[in-house]
């Protein structure tokens, strides 16, 4: 990957100016290849990383594997699509093993998700099966950890 990427990756506030610092290269060519990249969809776009569990929020995420039949010319291209317009669904995945897709799907409360598997996803034409995983605490996302590190609390030995 390009080292810009790797650098907006890590940190999408990083200004133009600095980059052009850490890569030796001219601001203008920072700006212009960022702009190329938003261009050719190579940056989908730009987000910050909340630490969800302390905002309190009244939402539940789950984690769902999916089973589903190919289509002819389509295979999972289609189906995938399909779910990934349900505003629930936050990403989507295709995967290797003993289910086809992942999906990261949110809501109110589990009754609402329970709702989504049941009624939206499961009906789908293609969709064979579904396991549902609810997240309970995040540890570490995309890179971040959630927690700053604690002190060791145990107390010393002294001879």
């Amino acid at each position: 990957m390009d080292e810009l990427l790797k650098i907006l990756n890590r940190n999408a506030l990083e200004t133009p100016e600095n980059i052009a610092k850490m890569l030796n290269v001219p601001v203008s060519e920072v700006k212009n290849r960022i702009a190329e990249y938003e261009r050719s969809g190579i940056i989908r776009g730009y987000q910050a990383i909340l630490n969800e569990d302390q905002l309190e929020l009244d939402r539940v995420t789950a984690v769902i594997e999916v089973k589903v039949t190919p289509e002819r010319e389509g295979g999972f291209n289609r189906v995938s699509m399909r779910i990934s317009r349900f505003p629930e669904v936050q990403s989507v995945y295709l995967m290797s093993g003993a289910y086809d897709l992942l999906l990261f799907v949110s809501g109110k409360d589990l009754k609402e998700v329970a709702l989504f598997v049941s009624e939206k996803l499961a009906t789908l034409d293609g969709v064979l099966s579904t396991s549902t995983h609810f997240m309970l605490k995040t540890y570490k996302q995309h890179g971040v950890l959630m927690e700053k590190e604690t002190e060791d609390e145990r107390l010393q030995v002294s001879p």
